[in-house]
């Protein structure tokens, strides 16, 4: 009898043990991920950023137009070799309704207009000092991309580098 009141006061402790550490990891800001990041398929969550040149883009404000949402950082490699083919793309298609919102984390000013002149990058680069933007989309792997539809739907989700064939069908499929 006295086994088994020791093994359930065990199994308590264990349970007890598992909640704290499991709850732990939500609340701590650095291990904490959206209550649900957006899927390909979802409404993209809205959010109003600062740019480089002062002015504030609202992704909802570009409804009707075919949008990628870049997440980056400056010292992110992969981030600096597909910074080209966005550019060059974005020309392309820009006439047509297509947008580039490059969404910067937790950089300085100075780091992300030096950043966006030294490539002669054009779209507009976002600040979002606090993250919470990155935390809201549930990006954790840089660079991470949204392409969302004209009724701001996301329709393709890309983790790591892409190049300009890829960025251009996805595109081109989204625009016609």
């Amino acid at each position: 009898m006295e086994d088994m009141k020791k093994q359930k006061r065990w199994l308590q402790a264990v349970i007890f043990a598992a909640v704290v550490v499991l709850g732990g990891y939500t609340i701590v800001e650095g291990f904490r991920s959206p209550t649900k990041a957006p899927e390909v398929g979802d409404q993209a969550p809205d959010f109003a950023l600062s740019a480089v040149d002062g002015r504030i883009y609202e992704l909802s404000g570009l409804r009707g137009k075919v949008v990628l949402v870049n997440f980056w950082g400056s010292w992110c490699e992969p981030c600096k070799r597909e910074m080209p083919a966005i550019e060059s793309q974005y020309r392309k298609w820009k006439p047509s309704g297509f947008e580039v919102l490059a969404v910067n984390i937790g950089e300085s000013a100075v780091t992300v207009k030096g950043f966006m002149e030294q490539y002669g990058l054009t779209f507009p680069a976002l600040y979002d000092p606090n993250e919470s933007v990155r935390k809201k989309y549930g990006v954790v792997v840089y660079p991470t991309s949204f392409f969302i539809d004209a009724r701001g739907v996301i329709r393709f989700k890309q983790e790591g580098e892409m190049n300009e064939p890829m960025i251009e069908r996805i595109v081109v499929s989204l625009l016609s």
